[in-house]
């Protein structure tokens, strides 16, 4: 499994990918506050995801980056800057297909997990959302599946071969 990296080694970038307006009733009326879901990458294999939650935006955004820094991962690529094969990424009832795809296709995916990608460094990767389309899950869903994708070379290490003794 693959560890939390350290993100003060790498230039991030951040992107907001939602902000709730939530409230709370209590005695004396509604008590409002702000959610934000923020996904923070380098463009070349770590990408992250944090929520913040406070009572003014920005507040909030700073809350989600900094929870995101936290939480950055490596990323499996291939050299055509996609993933290594077809997987499925699965977080709540949201369900992220992740599919390789050949040099210049582009990212086809849908908003929340098009961030997720993009800011990993995939050039190349197809993606259907099933189940819910919540954006925290659907996210969530994109990093779950990219965090348990083995390389060709992890697999091949872990039967205790050679990358080439896998493909016969």
């Amino acid at each position: 499994m693959r560890q939390m990296l350290d993100a003060g080694k790498f230039e991030l970038e951040d992107k907001v990918v939602a902000i709730k307006r939530v409230s709370k009733t209590v005695k004396g009326g509604r008590n409002m506050r702000f959610s934000a879901l923020v996904v923070v990458g380098d463009h070349n294999g770590h990408v992250g995801a944090g929520i913040g939650k406070a009572t003014e935006i920005p507040e909030a955004i700073r809350k989600g980056r900094e929870a995101a820094q936290k939480a950055v991962i490596e990323v499996p690529m291939d050299e055509q800057g996609s993933v290594p094969h077809d997987f499925t990424g699965k977080f709540g009832s949201a369900i992220v297909l992740l599919k390789k795809s050949v040099e210049g296709t582009g990212i086809i995916a849908g908003g929340p997990a098009r961030n997720v990608l993009e800011l990993a460094g995939y050039r190349n990767i197809r993606t259907k959302s099933l189940g819910a389309n919540n954006k925290q899950n659907v996210v969530l869903a994109t990093i779950e599946g990219l965090k348990s994708m083995k390389t060709p070379e992890e697999v091949a290490r872990l039967r205790g071969k050679t990358v080439d003794e896998l493909k016969d």
